[in-house]
């Protein structure tokens, strides 16, 4: 049997849009992935569906798999001929122990590959606003780890040197702080040089905190400072007061709880991301085939009957196109009727199987479909009208009120999501949800059912909002108040208007 490859890919410091193109590259071609507590979790996702996950997980106090255990999986793995992924966080040979990695396979003639990732000791700093060099500031770096005791005798960190440098990083070293400070300080670093202490650095929980070499032992003890954080000492930490472009989003530090359905909610996620906030996924429905699509399949059949097909949603189009291409059929059936969309995004969906829209409102809702249309549709007219099941009917009762004939066909349905709301239940309850998303009345029926009798004592005590007034009215309908709704009716909307809420807030 042919021995596979190790890949030793570099993570990077957290935040999942920093690994390289060739590390996830390398990422969605395992079998199997041998990963660090400090490799973001969504990273996994990247990984195949069928890829063995490794969870080799190492803290300050715990170790789920010793350093002599990893080495020999990874072996074991790539003998058996299969493609490993060994990720870690930041890069592999920045103290990541990937050289030892890399040399327990080399002495076993077990082909490897490094492949570089962006190194916290760099990202995390840039991350809090620190630039670690700076043409009038600092022009050398060090980077050192903080896990060696600075008081050992036989220490092999020359800390009087490093005194000297313009910017030192330090690399986990909470445990040593006092002790690499009074050596700093006794080396002939100033006092009052400052210090920042950047913890879970890129990630959605980062956090700064600033003092001097001085201060900031007494300063981290008080604010429950642990690992994981990176330490920079030098002049270079002032310019964060300029420079501290992330603290400066709008969603910075929330934590939003993301009810869309699982194949919807990543776009959302990294909407409230971009803005600095924290995504927190509980899909509240899922999103399903009709299970008869025998009305759907007429429908398609019968197309060249129709003046007009009005989709009201992107889900629509999707299902819609699915019996139409399992019919043999494609955009040509659709040719002399004319095609009405909802919104955007709606409309986006149709192009992208090659369809143009007629008609698409400039507020997405069924309201001002139903009013654009009944100037264009004449009585007696033929609409097709492919959506979710038990949606609202104002649009169909509408029309049909306007003497059109409407073939309303359900193309889709939503169910509730089936995740356990357990964990979501126990976030809300102790304050750690900042603000709920809701993009649908749908979400709201199944997020409540699924709090229960507590739903409303849960969802009162954070900060909710809706993609729109139907939606915010649902929420009114169970005596819950929203604090945000969404003027444009999409999740760019949606997210716009909750960091204009949460910017206002903190003045």
């Amino acid at each position: 049997m042919n021995k596979g490859v190790v890949y030793l890919v570099g993570a990077g410091p957290g935040d999942p849009g920093l690994i390289t193109v060739k590390g996830l590259e390398m990422l969605r071609q395992a079998d199997v992935v041998v990963y660090d507590r400090l490799a973001w979790p969504a990273l996994l996702d990247q990984a195949p569906a069928g890829a063995v996950l490794v969870d080799a997980g190492k803290g300050p106090d715990r170790h789920k798999m010793t350093q002599d255990a990893i080495n020999t999986a990874l072996a074991e793995h790539a003998e058996a001929g299969h493609t490993v992924v060994r990720l870690k966080g930041g890069d592999p040979f920045v103290f990541g122990r990937g050289g030892e990695e890399a040399e327990y396979l080399a002495q076993r003639g077990i082909p490897f590959e490094v492949v570089p990732g962006v190194t916290a000791a760099v990202a995390v700093p840039a991350y809090a606003g620190i630039p670690v060099t700076h043409r009038r500031v600092s022009s050398s770096l060090a980077i050192v780890t903080g896990n060696e005791d600075p008081a050992k005798e036989d220490t092999a960190v020359d800390w009087d040197k490093l005194a000297g440098a313009g910017t030192l990083v330090l690399m986990m070293g909470m445990a040593n702080l006092e002790g690499i400070a009074a050596r700093l300080i006794q080396a002939g670093r100033s006092p009052q040089t400052p210090v920042a202490l950047v913890r879970w650095g890129t990630c959605p929980g980062q956090r700064t905190l600033v003092g001097t070499l001085e201060t900031i032992p007494s300063l981290a003890a008080g604010q429950g400072f642990a690992n994981p954080v990176v330490t920079i000492v030098g002049e270079v930490v002032n310019l964060r007061e300029k420079l501290a472009w992330r603290e400066k989003k709008p969603l910075f530090g929330r934590r939003v709880l993301v009810t869309r359905a699982r194949e919807e909610a990543g776009r959302l996620a990294a909407l409230v991301a971009a803005q600095g906030g924290e995504a927190y996924e509980f899909p509240a429905i899922a999103v399903e085939a009709m299970p008869d699509t025998a009305d759907l399949d007429r429908a398609v059949r019968e197309l060249g009957s129709y003046q007009w097909a009005v989709f009201t949603s992107a889900n629509g189009v999707r299902f819609f196109w699915e019996r139409l291409d399992a019919a043999g059929l494609d955009a040509r059936a659709l040719a002399g009727v004319k095609l009405a969309a909802i919104g955007s995004r709606t409309a986006a969906t149709l192009g992208r199987f090659g369809l143009s829209c007629d008609l698409t409102p400039e507020e997405f809702r069924a309201e001002a479909v139903l009013s654009a249309l009944v100037d264009r549709v004449a009585p007696g007219e033929r609409v097709l009208c492919p959506r979710a099941a038990q949606a609202r009917e104002v649009l169909v009762q509408g029309l049909r009120e306007a003497g059109v004939f409407v073939a309303e066909v359900a193309a889709y349905r939503t169910v509730p999501g089936g995740d356990d709301p357990g964990a979501v239940r126990e976030r809300l309850a102790r304050g750690e949800i900042d603000a709920v998303t809701f993009t649908s009345s749908s979400t709201v029926h199944n997020l409540v059912r699924a709090l229960g009798g507590e739903a409303a004592e849960l969802l009162g005590g954070t900060t909710l909002a809706a993609i729109g007034p139907v939606t915010a009215q649902t929420l009114a309908e169970y005596g819950l108040s929203c604090a945000v709704t969404a003027a444009r009716y999409t999740v760019e909307g949606l997210v716009e208007a909750l960091a204009t809420y949460f910017k206002r807030l903190s003045g």
